[in-house]
Order: structure tokens, then sequence, then C-alpha cells
């Protein structure tokens, strides 16, 4: 397995730092303070995110073991940035809430890019064997 350097894995924790101020400081915050009722999907989407909030508090710790909270991350947000930031984008100005969405997942994207660690992922979750399906296999 490729040992990750030690100031990677103090990046890592940042990013998970940074991720969970982030969202207690957006999403926690107005589950304290809400005074409507929130649409179904804008419900589903706090809580999701609430929920993210507390695994990469998790992250802060086993930055490595936390890291499909990253993939989510950068999964969701160049997905967004793909079918929604850069279409409305071409179609014309950013209202200023989709402008502020698009910068932060732009930002989202590029920071998880860089701190993911690319050789320690390729190693773990693309070589290694994957566990197994039924009850009488073994691994080599």
């Amino acid at each position: 397995m490729i040992d990750v350097p030690l100031y990677r894995l103090y990046a890592l924790r940042v990013v998970y730092f940074l991720l969970v101020l982030f969202l207690v400081s957006t999403i926690w915050t107005g589950y304290f303070h809400h005074t409507r009722v929130w649409p179904v999907m804008e419900g589903v989407a706090r809580a999701l995110l609430a929920a993210v909030a507390i695994l990469a508090a998790i992250g802060i710790r086993y930055p490595l073991q936390m890291l499909p909270v990253l993939f989510f991350e950068l999964a969701w947000k160049s997905i967004w940035l793909v079918t929604v930031g850069l279409p409305a984008q071409a179609a014309g100005p950013l209202d200023p809430d989709t402008a502020e969405t698009f910068k932060a997942c732009a930002i989202g994207v590029v920071l998880f890019a860089l701190v993911i660690p690319w050789p320690y992922v390729f190693q773990r979750y693309v070589k290694q064997a994957g566990d197994r399906w039924g009850k009488g296999q073994t691994r080599p």
C-alpha cells in the first residue's frame, strides 16, 4: 500500500475542517433558526448536507478512511457544474444565488481534486482486490 505523506494527511484534515465549518455555518444554523416549513427537496438537500458535515467531522480524525466523503463532494459539485452551472452561464448572466453556487462548486472541485491523494486512491480503490461476493470465495 502507498504511504501517504504526513503533510497530505494534514491537508486532508484542513479540508475536512473547512467543509465542516462551512456546512455548520450554512446548513446546521438553518436547523436551529428556520421559521418556515421547507419544501421537500430543500429539506432533503439540507438533511443530506447536514449528514455530510457529520461524516466530514469524522474525516478530521480518519482522513483516509473518510475519502469517500470527498469523492461524493467532488462528484456532486462536478455534476452540478457540468449540468446546471455551465449551461446557465452560457445562457446569460447568472442570478446572484446561482453565481454564488457556481463559485462555491468550482472552488470545491479544484480544492478536492488537489488535496485527494490520487496515487493512494488508485492503489486502494482500483488496483486492490474488492471484497468477496460469496461465502465460499477466498482471497489469493
